[in-house]
This record gives C-alpha cells, structure tokens and sequence, in this order.
C-alpha cells in the first residue's frame, strides 16, 4: 500500500511539473529586460527588468546589479549616480538637456489668449500629426549649462528659434545629441526642415555646435539621406550610422567614420551587410556591430581603416539560430550584449570577441522557462515562382508529431523592408502561436535586409507584385508537407504586414481558411491623404496618384486592396489603433465595412488609446485573447 502511494505521488508530481504551452497570460508574466549601462568601476552591469501589471494597466520596472563574472544580482533602489551620465561633458563642467519650446502658434489659445477654452488648431502645412501625436507647436531643442556641485546652472538653447527636432520625432532619445571627447562641442542629429518639407524628406544631418562660440557647422551636408547615431572614440574620432539616397526610409544602411573630415564607408563594399548598431571598441580602431544575415541578427567586427584603399575587413563574431538585439559595450575581451530567439525573450549574456563563446549574465525567466513546453524552429530554403532562393522560419508545436495535421498560419512581415529573424515579440510572438497547437511559417519574403540589396530594394514600387506571390509561394510549399491540415490555414499580419493580408485576400484563391489584419493598409490613395510621413508612401509608390503619366505610381495604386474586395469571401479581423497615424484608423474602417456589406463573417478589434503598437498590459492581453478566439472560430 505504503509503495502504490508513492509510485501515485510521484506520478502527480511529475504532472505539477510538467512543462505547460505557452500561454498569452504567461507570456505577460514575463520579464522585459533591458541593460542600463556598465557601473563606473567597469565590474558590474546594472539593467532593468519590466513585467506588466495587468491589474494597474501599467509596467512595474526594477533595477538590478550582477558582476560582469557572472552570478547573483543584487536589487537597486535606484541606480543614479552609478553608471556614467552622458549628459554631463566629459569634464564635468556642463550639463545638456532637451527640452520643448513653443515656436508656431497653431492651438487657439496660443492664437487667441482670450480664447483660453477653445479647442481650435490650425494648421499651413504638414507634419501636423505624427506617429501618435498632434503638433501644438512646440518643438524639442538641445540646451547645456553649467553643472557646479551636482546642480545646473542657466540653460542656454542651441537651437534658437529653429523650428527642428531634436531629438528627432518620435524615436529619437540621448543617442540624438552627444559631447565630443573634448567637451567642448556638442554634436546633434536633426532634420532642418519644417511643415511639408518635413513630411516628404529623410534628409538628417550630424550638426556640431561649439559652446564657446555659439557656431554651427553641418558634418554631413553632403549626405541626401538619413545620418544618424553618432558616436565618438576615446581618441575624438566619430562614426556614425548613414544612408545614401534621399527619401528612402529603408536604403542600406552603412557604418561610416570621419577621418581628416573624409567619410570612409567602412561596410559599403559589402552587399550583405545592412547595419542595425554600433558601438566603438576599447581599442579605439575596432567597431562592433549588429546585422541581419539568413534569418537572424548576428554581431561583427570592422576595423577603422583611415583614408586609404584597402577594404575594411568585416568579422562576424556570433553565428546561430538566435538574435544578438543589442551591444551595451567592451569590457576587457568581452562584450555585453542582449540575446534572444523565437523561443526565449532577451537576456544579458558576455560575448568574448577572439572565441566568439556566449556566457548568460542575467537569469530572469529561466525558472518560467522551465516550466513552458518548447518549440521547435526549423530554417527553410524554398524556391519562388521566378525560381529564386527564400529563406523561412517553420515554428512547430511543442510536442510536434509529424504524423499528425494541424492548422498552419503564415506570418505576414510589417517595414515592408525589416527582417523576419529570430526575435521575441511580446504581440507577434511565434511561440506563443505554436504553443496553442499551430505550424507558423515565417518568409523572409522580398523587402528583408540580411539577403542583399537586390532583394531588400524588390518590394519598393511593387507591393501587389512578386512580394504577395512569395507569400503565396511560402504557404504552397509548406503545404507539400503532410502533416499541414490545408482545409486550416490563415494568413495573419500587422502594418505592411496587415496590407499582405488585405491584398492575399483578393488573391488566395481558397488557400485560406481565414485573415487577421492589424493596422493594415487597405486604401492607397486615403493613405496618401492621411498618413504622416509621406516621404515613405511617394518611395514606395513610386509617387502620388494624380501623376498619370507616372506608370509607376499607377501601377502601385492599381494594387490596392480596395480594388479587390469584389474577390474577398473569407473570414477576416481587422484590429485597429485609434492613434495610429502611420496607418490612420480609416484604413482599418474601410477594409471592416467592405467585409461586412459584402456579407463576410468579419471582426473589427479597436483599441482607440493605442498608436500602431499595442503597449497597455490590458489592451494586450485582450488583443491576445482575441487574436485566438477568433481563429479557434474560424479556422
């Protein structure tokens, strides 16, 4: 008796433990972790960990401390004052700081100040709204004082009455403006245009302004295109981040340097290389960088080479199906860096840069971890139907049985032009919709960097061409397999994304069982009419729809999803962020009231507080629950 409980005891045990799929309400459990910086004394990294609170709508952060040898964090109450602060100059004698400045009149009580209750705006020209916000006329500038004793003295404008941004809207942050070694210039990224010019270009400049004699000078003025992210060696050489052709959002992006004021490309001779980060080595001659290469973002090396003929030589330090999302900085031979894959969220680890050997720094979610069931990640190189080579990420489910058939869903990629790797989404999470018992299949479809500039370039000017017939591709071929059920399988995807799924609508032809658009674009010539940065719809269309003799901008509105809804007849969600100004709500409106006068079983998921992202813990949790409620439904 004494033995048959045992043996039933442990049974039950071995059922407590037993590892569990994913599921949207562990996955918000989770911590997000996030380095701070390294502490002063260079032994120690201090980063942040971040778990929504779904009761408050909000998320809880801690700070945390662990040796750069590895071992048990210790909680920080605060840690100020322990990682170097870059808005102090290097010598300690001044402070900067970005602040708001009322410069346009355009609210009606800055017009009218008796006026003091009206809601009016008025605007002469674009960019009124961006991103997720209204312009009321101010704009972000740079200023620096004096820092005495730890306190700030009178703060000066760098940028007087200079209607720019900086830093830059709506994703710029410190990275946008920086000492020089010396301390005696201040160097900022901005675009100087305003109005309409803004909303039509991409042209930013690396500006240097010397705070002794209030003098500006533009480094990059040359350059058409984005330069970004500055960044100065211990020895007062910069580098930073640029892209050549104007107006073209999602060019290759190269790192270059500044030697003798000549721009040397360190990674242009290289196809592949499409930089995402960098920072400078210890040595002051080596750059460390992150880029996308078959399907997963990957760190390199590359050696500052001065004005001569040879070619750097590129290194790739890491190589496996995971991505390095992030390099925090040297220290010694190692690295810090953030790595994550498809079935892990991002942790700190230590890269040594001669063997290329990762060691895991922070433990956060190993013990959830223990007890989520995986999944397996297999890459798949397929042939197109203009027989060229694409590569795919197949996530099964845990426990996967070939044998079996079960539903599949093929991902749908948003940018259009950002790569499909190995990342951990918190929204589009992989494992997660493996975990509830579904095949993903993840193109790296045309518009992805890590292939090629031939291959990222190929979606621009041809949205409803090659690139939807990749997609198509991708679902026929996996579809080969047997154990894919065809009689279940949907299409699913955000932004550029939730157009693919818009457009393979008109198109399947019975491929699909049902859709799932999120911030789709479905209107092309509204979204030209409303979107905010309007640089992006005349590169990718080619140009505006009044050009008629544009036959590439004609083409381009001729593939909106619009004109195809006379084929739609499936089931389709379209879910819809109200301050969404990228893709305004308009576009998701117009695609639910085609399905539903068309008589199709439709959805339409708002969320009207939410951007082109959904960020509130609750608001996630209901986008989760309805995501697979609705294809538990329909397919």
């Amino acid at each position: 008796m004494r033995k048959l409980l045992i043996t039933v005891s442990a049974c039950f045990m071995l059922k407590a433990n037993a590892q569990q799929p994913l599921s949207p309400e562990t996955l918000l459990q989770l911590g997000r972790v996030s380095a701070v910086g390294i502490s002063k004394d260079k032994k120690s990294v201090i980063y942040k960990v971040s778990t929504p609170n779904i009761a408050e709508n909000k998320m809880d952060t801690k700070e945390y401390i662990i040796p750069l040898t590895g071992g048990q964090p210790t909680p920080l109450a605060s840690s100020e004052g322990m990682v170097e602060n870059n808005r102090i100059a290097p010598d300690g004698k001044h402070i900067l700081s970005s602040e708001e400045v009322l410069l346009k009149k355009v609210m009606g009580k800055d017009r009218y100040p008796e006026l003091d209750k009206t809601s009016a705006q008025v605007y002469t020209a674009l960019n009124y709204r961006h991103w997720d916000k209204w312009f009321e006329g101010k704009f972000s500038h740079v200023f620096f004082a004096p820092y005495v004793n730890g306190q700030a003295g009178e703060k000066k404008d760098i940028m007087p009455d200079e209607p720019y941004f900086c830093p830059q809207q709506p994703f710029g942050g410190d990275e946008d403006f920086i000492w020089s070694p010396d301390s005696k210039k201040i160097i900022y990224v901005t675009k100087k245009s305003f109005g309409t010019e803004y909303a039509v270009s991409t042209n930013t400049d690396i500006y240097e302004y010397d705070i002794t004699t209030g003098a500006t000078t533009n480094l990059t003025e040359s350059n058409k295109g984005y330069d970004v992210a500055p960044a100065f060696n211990q020895e007062g050489k910069m580098a930073w981040l640029q892209m050549k052709t104007a107006g073209y959002e999602a060019d290759k992006n190269d790192l270059v340097v500044m030697t003798r004021n000549v721009t040397v490309n360190l990674t242009g001779h290289n196809d592949q290389i499409n930089v995402s980060s960098f920072i400078w080595g210890n040595d002051n001659k080596t750059l460390f960088f992150i880029a996308p290469v078959d399907g997963t973002e990957q760190v390199f090396s590359v050696n500052d080479i001065g004005v001569t003929r040879m070619l750097p030589r590129i290194r790739q330090l890491t190589k496996g199906d995971f991505d390095i999302s992030s390099i925090l900085a040297q220290a010694g031979d190692e690295l810090v860096v953030a790595k994550e894959d498809i079935s892990r969220a991002a942790e700190l680890y230590t890269l040594n840069i001669k063997t290329g050997a990762l060691k895991q720094l922070s433990h956060v979610n190993d013990e959830a971890y223990q007890k989520i069931a995986p999944v397996k990640t297999e890459r798949r190189w397929i042939t197109t139907a203009d027989n060229k080579k694409m590569m795919e990420w197949v996530v099964y489910p845990p426990g996967f049985d070939p044998s079996k058939k079960y539903p599949t869903l093929l991902y749908c990629q948003g940018g259009p032009q950002s790569a499909t790797t190995q990342f951990y989404s918190y929204r589009w999470n992989f494992q997660l919709m493996a975990s509830q018992g579904y095949i993903v299949v993840v193109p790296s479809r045309r518009g992805m960097p890590g292939f090629g500039t031939e291959w990222n370039e190929a979606v621009s000017k041809d949205w409803g061409g090659k690139v939807i017939q990749d997609y198509l591709d991708a679902i026929d071929d996996i579809s080969k397999e047997p154990y894919v059920d065809k009689d279940s399988r949907a299409a699913v995807g955000a932004s550029f994304g939730g157009y693919s799924v818009f457009a393979l609508a008109g198109c399947h032809q019975k491929r699909f069982k049902t859709f799932i658009a999120h911030d789709g674009v479905f209107d092309f010539t509204a979204m030209t009419g409303t979107t905010d940065e309007l640089w992006f719809e005349n590169w990718e269309k080619g140009g505006y729809y009044w050009e008629k003799d544009n036959k590439a901008a004609q083409r381009s509105y001729a593939a909106s999803p619009l004109n195809t809804v006379g084929n739609w007849d499936t089931p389709i969600m379209i879910v819809q962020g109200g301050k969404d100004y990228r893709v305004p709500v308009e576009q998701g409106q117009g695609a639910f009231q085609a399905a539903q006068l068309r008589g199709i079983k439709s959805k339409f998921l708002y969320f009207p507080d939410e951007n082109h992202w959904v960020l509130k813990p609750q608001n996630a949790l209901v986008w989760q629950r309805e995501f697979f409620s609705w294809l538990k439904e329909t397919l």
